[in-house]
Parts: structure tokens; sequence; C-alpha cells
């Protein structure tokens, strides 16, 4: 790595001496002696570029790529055009800065304010921030925005995605806010149970739709129940895919909808980085965190873009701020623009509509095969319970190259289709999972 250290040894010993020491031995001297490193490091010799570049590549053989993927669970195997990528490998975009100077960034500002614009679009929300880091972050970022004087307790379903629920769980240890679990009965919210725990000091409840299970819940009514508690806000987790074909969070009543955007233009990249959107009604605007992008004129009547609003809590209101979010995920927010503009809204409705229909069908051929479905009002994952292990099933597909569903315990999977499942790869998990 010497070649790669920006500085000689004789300009780190000029700054060793403008410090006061003589070596680098001498700036640790203060540190115990137990804790030191001591010998030389396990490390193999040095290789050139082409031998390094053919070892990482012997050792990325050994991953498992799968022809065919039935798993969602909250990320999802979606098309992504080549434009997406053509767009985002753009290297004034690659490489562009947090824009604090507006007048040098009208690039990367627009991009955050067609994106802000098209999530209003999609969840019939009055202003969407610049993104924030995930989902989970978004669920939880929701629920502290929510947080009033009096009204500390926020009221979660246990059908969310538990990933998404323990990021809620972090937040609300650390805000000293007080979390409370709606119970789950037949798949879905228990709505009786909701009511009976609504009271005034509860400030926010948190539901997803579709649910971890892939079930519709009665969001309108749950909607109408949270309303019921004066300053209560109602927070959707919504999959932006189904927004194509289902009611927006607005149609519900929702005072804030939140969600990952990863099925909009990103690929499952192993994890990450994602992109967590959050939009709210008007009179919330100025409780979303982080940042957001306005249109505005300049001197000469030529449209530019601003940071509107942008919380800052390091620097000002700290001691008041329910967030220390101070950034978003541009390149990711990108993606998320640059796919809705290349679909349109009858290209999400298409994809939309064949991860219903597909899904729909594989719940159907299972259930002839003797398999139960649990599920009654689903998107695009449902839920198979068999005699048979999920072990057992998922390994026979494995062999053929099929990354099943996603086990849930011992005899349930969770099953996902896209537009990315042909009837030939539905019928040929059918096959396999009749077989064993």
């Amino acid at each position: 790595m010497g070649t790669f250290v920006p500085n000689t040894k004789e300009q780190q010993l000029e700054m060793l001496k403008e410090l006061g020491f003589n070596s680098l031995q001498d700036l640790t001297a203060h540190l115990p002696e137990d804790v030191k490193f001591k010998g030389e490091l396990d490390l193999p010799s040095g290789l050139s570029e082409m031998e390094a570049s053919k070892a990482v590549k012997k050792i990325a053989a050994k991953n498992v790529v799968f022809d065919s993927i039935f798993r969602g669970a909250g990320a999802y195997n979606h098309y992504v055009p080549a434009m997406v990528g053509h767009v985002l490998s753009n290297e004034t975009l690659s490489t562009a800065y947090t824009p604090y100077q507006a007048e040098k960034s009208q690039g990367i500002l627009q991009s955050i304010f067609e994106y802000q614009t098209m999530i209003c679009d999609l969840t019939g929300m009055d202003v969407s921030n610049a993104s924030v880091y995930d989902g989970a972050t978004a669920a939880a970022e929701a629920v502290a925005a929510s947080r009033e004087r009096k009204m500390n307790k926020a009221l979660v379903s246990a059908a969310i995605q538990p990933s998404v629920m323990k990021v809620i769980e972090t937040y609300c240890f650390g805000n000293g806010m007080e979390l409370e679990v709606i119970a789950e009965k037949d798949g879905v919210t228990d709505i009786e149970d909701l009511k009976a725990k609504l009271d005034p000091s509860v400030c926010c409840v948190y539901i997803q739709h579709p649910n971890y299970y892939g079930n519709l819940e009665a969001a309108a009514e749950i909607g109408e129940a949270v309303h019921t508690v004066k300053k209560c806000k109602f927070i959707m987790g919504v999959n932006p895919m189904t927004l194509g074909v289902l009611k927006t969070p607005r149609e519900y009543g929702a005072d804030i909808a939140v969600g990952d955007g990863q099925p909009l233009g990103l690929s499952l990249a192993f994890g990450g980085p994602y992109v967590g959107f959050m939009a709210s009604t008007d009179a919330l605007k100025r409780n979303l965190p982080g940042r957001i992008v306005g249109q505005t004129t300049d001197h000469n009547g030529k449209i530019g873009y601003v940071l509107t609003l942008q919380a800052r809590e390091q620097h000002i209101r700290r001691e008041k701020a329910s967030s220390n979010v101070c950034s978003n995920q541009a390149a990711c927010a990108m993606a998320v623009g640059v796919y809705l503009s290349c679909m349109g809204n009858e290209g999400l409705k298409n994809v939309a509509t064949q991860s219903y229909s597909k899904a729909h069908y594989m719940a159907g051929q299972f259930e002839a095969i003797g398999l139960e479905v649990e599920n009654k009002d689903f998107f695009h994952e449902f839920i198979t319970k068999s005699d048979k292990s999920s072990e057992a099933i998922l390994k026979a597909l494995e062999a053929e190259g099929i990354l099943g569903g996603y086990p849930l315990d011992d005899n349930r999977i969770l099953w996902c289709c896209t537009e990315m499942n042909s009837k030939a790869d539905i019928d040929e998990v059918i096959a396999i999972v009749k077989e064993v």
C-alpha cells in the first residue's frame, strides 16, 4: 500500500516533529503495551494488479448466482432498465457533494426535486423529503417525528417486517419514547387490540401495507380509528411498487407515508445501499427530517432549485431536534427518479399487475398440489404451509438453481413473485415442490 500513501516518510517525520514527536512510536507511547500489536501481520506477500484480479475472480466464482428468485421479505428482484445505470454512471452525478451552494448544484438539486415530486405523486402526499438511508430508517424517523410534548407513546403493528421493528425499537429507546406492539390476528393487525390501546398519550400508529406476511391491511379502518385520538398520526409503510395498482396512503387517510425505494430501480445488491422515502401532509412538512429541495426563480425569472427546508439539527435547535439525520441517499434517489421516468404510469402499473397476477397464479398452483395458502387478500407475497419441512423444499429448489421463498419456520415459507418470474419458472417450482 506504500505507493498509495499520499506523503513520503520525510513528510511524515516533518509532521511528527511539528507535533513534538520524533517517530510514530513516540506518537503512541501513551498507549498501554498490552494493547499494542507485536510482531508482523500474518499477511501474504503483495500481488500485481493482474494477479490480484485473477485471485478475486476465483473467490467470486464461489458465489451462488440463482437463475430464478422467488424471495422478497423486504428486498425485491425487479428488472432495472439499462438507462438507470447509464445515467448514474455520469461522473458529475457520481461525484456530486452535498448541495450547500445552490448556484453550483443545480443539476443534483433538480434531480432531488424531481424525485420528491414523483414520491408525492406515488403516495398522494403533499411533500417529500430528499430521502433517508433506507425503509427501516424512514419508519423509525416517522415515529420520532410524530412525538408531541404530552404524547410519547408509539403503537406499532406486530405484522411489520422484523428488521424494521428492531430499528424502531432502537430509536424509541434512544428518544425515551414508549413503544407498544399491536397484536397480530390471522396475519393482519388486530384492530380491536389497536382500539383498546389507543389513548391520549399515543402520538402515532405504524402499520405496513402490504405487511410482512404479504397481507393487505384494513388500512382505511385503521386510519379512522387512529384519528379518533386528537393529533395522533397515522403512519403507513408501503412497498412503492404496489402504488401502481393500489390506493395511495393519502387515500387511506395516512398522515405520513414511508417505505424503501429499492423496488424502483435498485438491484438487490447484497442488501444495499437502498433508499428510504418519506412523505407527509403539508401540515407535517416541518416535522420531516433531513432536507427538502424546492423550486423557485432567480432575478432573471429563470427556474432555479434551492434547499427550501433543511433541519441541520447539529447546529440549529439542537436540543429540540427529533432527529440527527442530515444527509440523504442522493445517488439511490436519482436511480428511483430515472426508473420512474423510464417506466411512466403505465409501465409501473404493468410491473405491479404482473407481480400481482403471477403471485396469485402461483398460490393457486400450490393449493392444487396440496399446500395450504394462508393469505386471503395479498399483493405479490404469500405464505404456504406444508407437512414437509421448509428446508427440504428449499434445498430441492436450490439444487435446480432456484432461490425459493423465505422460511418463516419449519413448515411455512413466504413466497414472492415479480415481473421477473415467467409462467415457466413458476411451473418448474410447482413441479419440484410437488415431487418433494
